[in-house]
C-alpha cells in the first residue's frame, strides 16, 4: 500500500537525538549526547519492593483501567509537595497526571493551538517541545536566550511583530539545551507581559531539584495570580524516566479540556508506574535521594568542565551551570556543528549538534549541547579530548 502522509505529518522530522541513542546504546561510544540520568541513581532495589508488593497484594488497582486524571492519591501528594516546596497555589488551579513531562506540553498545545497560531519559544529549545508545537502546524518564533534568561524587551517586540500568540514556551532553571537559569527579575518581567497579552506560558521544569549549590529561584508559577502559567513536571530526572510519570499543573478549566485530549491520546498513564510513584514518595524521603543526584551531577559537570579548560581550542565557549544535565558550547563564526558530530562518530564520540535545537532546523548553527550525567569521569576525560581534537582541526588550530 502507498502511503500518503497527511500534511501534519509530512513536515515533522524525527528527533536527532533519539537517533544519536540508537548509536550512542552501544558501549563502544562516548555519550555526550542525552539527557538521561545516571543509572546507577535508579532506586532499583526500591521500585523492585513496591512492584512486587502492589501486584501481590493489590493486583486489580495495579492493572485496571484508571481515571484519566491520574491516581487521586498520587495527584494529592504531588499537591503537597508543589505547595511545601515551589509554594505553588492551587485556588483555581488543578494538577493531572501525564505519561512524562512532554505529553503535557502536547495536549496544551493540542487544547489551545490552531493551524498557523503563533508558540514564542527559547532559542535554543528543547526540541521535544518544538516539535509538538510543529505537529500542529504552529508558527514558531525564538526569542534568544542570554546569560539570565530570555529579554523582556525581546520577548514584547516578538509579540508585537506577530498575530494570534497563544504560547511562550520557557524552561527557565537550567535550561535545556543551554543549561542557564532565568533571573528573578526576568521571570516577573515575563510572567507580566504574558498577563498584559492574554498568552499561556508554559514553565517546563524537569531539572529545577538537580540544583548543585540546594538554592533555588521561586518558580513563575509561585507568582501566578492571574492562572497565565501551565507548570509542566517530572519524575524522569529525580527517580527514573522509564516510569513515564508527569503532571501538569494548570488552571481547572483547562486541566478539563486536557483531560478530554489525554482520553484520545492514552485514556490515562499507565497506572502501576503512577502507584510505583505514589508508594516511593510515601515510603522513602525524596529530597535524600534528590541530594545524591546532586551530588553526582555537580562532580560530572565540574570534570567535564576542566577537561573542556584543557581540550578545547580557546575561542570556544561554553555555559558553566549552576545544575540540571547540560552545557551548551559555541565555536562562533561559520562553522557546522553537523560537521564536528561526523568527525567525533568516526572516533565514537557522540553529541548533539545546536541545530536540532533551533527554530530552523536547517539553517547552520556553530552551537552544540553536552551532557555530562551518564558517563565516568574517565569517559568524559577521554570523549572531551577527542571532542578538542575534531574542534582544533576543523577551526584551523
Amino acid at each position: 500500500m502507498e502511503f500518503i502522509i497527511s500534511d501534519r505529518m509530512s513536515k515533522m522530522k524525527g528527533s536527532a537525538i533519539r537517533e544519536i541513542f540508537k548509536v550512542a546504546g552501544d558501549p563502544s561510544y562516548i555519550s555526550l549526547a542525552g539527557g538521561n540520568p545516571a543509572p546507577e541513581l535508579f532506586p532499583n532495589k526500591e521500585l523492585a519492593e513496591i512492584a512486587s508488593d502492589l501486584l501481590n497484594n493489590n493486583p486489580v488497582l495495579s492493572l485496571q483501567y484508571g481515571v484519566t486524571e491520574g491516581y487521586v492519591p498520587l495527584r494529592e501528594k504531588i499537591k503537597e509537595m508543589l505547595i511545601e516546596k515551589e509554594n505553588i497555589s492551587f485556588e483555581g488551579n488543578d494538577v493531572m497526571i501525564t505519561s512524562g513531562g512532554q505529553q503535557g506540553i502536547e495536549l496544551i498545545t493540542k487544547a489551545l493551538v490552531n493551524e498557523g497560531d503563533t508558540v514564542i519559544v527559547e532559542e535554543p529549545s528543547f526540541i521535544g517541545a518544538t516539535n509538538a508545537f510543529r505537529s500542529y502546524n504552529a508558527k514558531l518564533v525564538g526569542v534568544p536566550v542570554e546569560k539570565d534568561g530570555i529579554s523582556p524587551e525581546k520577548l514584547e517586540k516578538v509579540i508585537a511583530e506577530n498575530e494570534n500568540v497563544k504560547i511562550l514556551y520557557v524552561i527557565p532553571t537550567f535550561q535545556n539545551p543551554s543549561g542557564e537559569t532565568m533571573s528573578l527579575e526576568k521571570r516577573k518581567a515575563v510572567l507580566e507581559i504574558a498577563k498584559k497579552n492574554n498568552i499561556l506560558v508554559i514553565e517546563d521544569n524537569p531539572y529545577g531539584e538537580l540544583t548543585f549549590d540546594g538554592n533555588k529561584i521561586p518558580t513563575i508559577k509561585s507568582m501566578d495570580t492571574g492562572l497565565n502559567v501551565a507548570y509542566s513536571g517530572s519524575f524522569s530526572k529525580v527517580i527514573a524516566p522509564g516510569l513515564r510519570v508527569g503532571y501538569i499543573v494548570a488552571p481547572t478549566e483547562l486541566i478539563a479540556k486536557i483531560a478530554v485530549g489525554k482520553q484520545i491520546s492514552d485514556v490515562h498513564t499507565s497506572i502501576l508506574p503512577q502507584l510505583m510513584v505514589y508508594e516511593f514518595l510515601t515510603k522513602y524521603n525524596l529530597d535524600d535521594y534528590i541530594k545524591e543526584n546532586r551530588k553526582l551531577y555537580a562532580h560530572r559537570c565540574s570534570v567535564m568542565i576542566e577537561a573542556m579548560k584543557e581540550y578545547f581550542p580557546e575561542k570556544v565557549t561554553y555555559t558553566v551551570p549552576k545544575g540540571g544535565l547540560f552545557i551548551w558550547c559555541d565555536m562562533h563564526g561559520e562553522y557546522d556543528t553537523k560537521e564536528v558530530a561526523k568527525e567525533c562518530m568516526k572516533e565514537k564520540v557522540v553529541f548533539v549538534p545546536g541545530a536540532t535545537f533551533m527554530v530552523d532546523m536547517e539553517a547552520k548553527c556553530s552551537a552544540f549541547r553536552l551532557n555530562f550525567s551518564t558517563m565516568t569521569d574517565e569517559r568524559i576525560v577521554e570523549g572531551i579530548k577527542i571532542l578538542g581534537n575534531a574542534l582544533k582541526k576543523i577551526m584551523g588550530e
